[in-house]
């Protein structure tokens, strides 16, 4: 008479071997690294707007510029003040401009660097991965 438990022991006893499949990638497919390239950008440029909102609202909340205009006004005798061209939206269109340069430029370093390791394979024979399963 066996009970559950000695069912249960003797399925851990019985371990399955592990397969090990190698792998070789031999071809990123151009588009999907371009849409893959295109999101991660898409994500980049969403914490590049809220980072400069953050250090903008930071540095204004410490009174770094106004400071600043104090020390600009000793020089220039109150005529051109640092907060005439550092408001809220202007740190934010450049922070847009940015954002939309990134964008640009991942997406485009994707495309790239998938091209790159297409012509890459030509010579090395691709990248060699190994998977298990457990």
């Amino acid at each position: 008479m066996s009970t559950v438990a000695d069912k249960l022991a003797q399925k851990q006893a019985h371990k399955t071997s592990a397969k090990q499949v190698r792998l070789r990638l031999v071809y990123v497919d151009f588009w999907s690294a371009v849409k893959l390239s295109f999101l991660a950008a898409v994500a980049l440029a969403v914490v590049t707007i809220v980072a400069f909102f953050l250090i903008y609202m930071v540095v204004q909340t410490t009174g770094l510029i106004a400071q600043a205009d104090e020390f600009i006004s000793l020089f220039s005798d109150g005529e051109i003040t640092l907060s005439q061209f550092v408001g809220l939206p202007q740190v934010m269109a450049f922070a847009a401009v940015v954002a939309i340069l990134n964008l640009i430029v991942v997406t485009v370093l994707g495309a790239v660097v998938a091209g790159i390791y297409n012509l890459a394979v030509k010579i090395t024979g691709g990248l060699l991965v190994g998977f298990t399963s457990n």
